[in-house]
């Protein structure tokens, strides 16, 4: 599981949040798919507008026939340690719903907004039962559109690297001193009463 002491001092966010950070080391272990159903079922909890359940969740594990494919298609430096991960999985989601006691299916102006709350359930999860995430958006979207056979009316948001936690002297050179939580931006250059700071 992913700690963060340091940010507990920054912070009044629950602990089980503060703790969930995305490392880049990954032990090379393989993941069960019960475990990695598991970790999936999360994010298929997460709200949605309308309930419409936007988000699918496609997946491939270490050591499996697929896993080749789903690494081709990160970007050169994020090959380099997701390498290492136990599973990595591609979330898409569906950008037409049908709202209730409708007919025909209309633009669904949430479907991203609800795949990355159902991300974030996972990332939790995850972290609760041991193991680390990191997502990411650096992928080649074409290949993987293409490898995934994903339908044009979907679309595709990121992916995410799942493993145990390794030590950061496995990663290259040059990532080993990144791998510490990172801190975030205080919280009133976030939030602001009534209207957006001119």
């Amino acid at each position: 599981m992913t700690k963060a002491p340091s940010r507990a001092e920054k912070s009044t966010a629950a602990p089980f949040i503060l703790d969930r950070w995305s490392p880049r080391a990954f032990e090379p272990v393989e993941i069960s798919v019960t475990d990695l159903l598991g970790l999936l079922e999360a994010g298929r909890w997460a709200p949605s507008a309308y309930n419409s359940q936007p988000w699918r969740f496609l997946y491939a594990r270490r050591g499996t026939p697929d896993w080749d494919r789903f690494l081709s298609w990160l970007i050169p430096f994020n090959q380099s340690w997701a390498s290492n991960a136990s599973a990595i999985v591609y979330i898409a989601s569906h950008m037409v719903m049908t709202p209730p006691g409708g007919a025909e299916p209309v633009p669904s102006p949430t479907h991203a907004f609800d795949a990355g709350a159902a991300s974030a359930m996972i990332e939790l999860q995850a972290a609760r039962e041991g193991w680390a995430t990191h997502p990411m958006s650096g992928f080649d979207g074409a290949r993987a559109r293409a490898g995934l056979e994903l339908p044009e009316d979907y679309a595709l948001h990121a992916a995410v690297a799942i493993g145990r936690q390794g030590k950061a002297e496995a990663l290259p050179e040059g990532l080993r001193a990144r791998e510490v939580p990172s801190d975030r931006v205080p919280l009133d250059t976030l939030v602001f009463e009534g209207r957006f700071p001119s």
